[in-house]
């Protein structure tokens, strides 16, 4: 199987995986790889009273670093860029948002979750 369809498929089981520890936490998902041309947001959910913008990273060890460093500032602003565009075109502009990001490791046959509420700060 060529590397990309590989990076597909565990990027997509990264993502089930974090689905799953969400529902299980009480949040409900609004949207999954919610894209406008500029970017793309992984997985959107509501949890109590806020609107949760959420990036999923999946690594299968911390060779390359941990998964919450690949969301640097470019990477941010995107996100924000994007999750700007979801709030518009919903008329959610008097609601609380948040952005967080989660790293899932594939540690054999066990999987770990690390959620990071708040994980970067915006300056709307």
């Amino acid at each position: 199987m060529p590397v990309q369809a590989n990076k597909y498929k565990s990027g997509m089981q990264g993502q089930q995986e974090a689905e799953a520890f969400l529902l299980a936490g009480g949040y409900k998902i609004l949207a999954r790889n919610y894209r406008v041309r500029d970017g793309e947001i992984d997985l959107i959910a509501r949890h109590e009273d806020y609107i949760v913008f959420i990036e999923v990273k999946f690594r299968s060890g911390v060779g390359y670093g941990y998964p919450r460093e690949s969301v640097g500032a470019a990477k941010q602003r995107r996100i924000i860029k994007t999750a700007m565009h979801y709030i518009a075109v919903r008329g959610l502009d008097n609601q609380d948002f948040r952005f967080d990001v989660m790293e899932i490791f594939a540690c054999g046959k066990q999987i770990e979750v690390n959620h990071i509420e708040n994980a970067f700060d915006t300056s709307f």
